[in-house]
């Protein structure tokens, strides 16, 4: 079973994507703010990263940019920015996001981007 983290803030949206993904057989670990993805990361080392931009303690660019430079690793990663600001979403295509999706998404948009990354 493949294993997905979500970094999440808003609850409500977590549980909605844990749900849609579960039911579509991927495994969800959930986490609420930056300090909690990176120790999730280090400890599960999932195979798709989901992160939001805006998180308590630490921002999903700095999430990025440790799995890419502090861990070196190639684990896919999709962002989420209510922001839609161009500035934030190039840094972080910059920084190694492979993909972006601007909120509020459908839930099933981003089943399609998981399933298509994880083939």
């Amino acid at each position: 079973m493949k294993k997905i983290l979500l970094a999440e803030d808003n609850s409500m949206l977590s549980l909605l994507l844990k749900f849609r993904l579960e039911k579509e057989g991927y495994e969800l670990l959930i986490a609420e703010n930056g300090k909690e993805t990176i120790a999730l990361i280090e400890e599960h080392n999932p195979q798709l990263i989901l992160t939001d931009i805006m998180m308590p303690f630490i921002s999903g660019l700095e999430v990025i940019s440790h799995v890419r430079n502090k861990l070196n690793d190639k684990t896919p990663i999709i962002v989420f920015s209510a922001s839609g600001q161009e500035e934030i979403v190039l840094k972080a295509f910059k920084l190694g996001a492979n993909d972006f999706m601007s909120k509020p998404f459908s839930p099933n948009e981003l089943v399609n981007r998981v399933k298509r990354i994880l083939v």
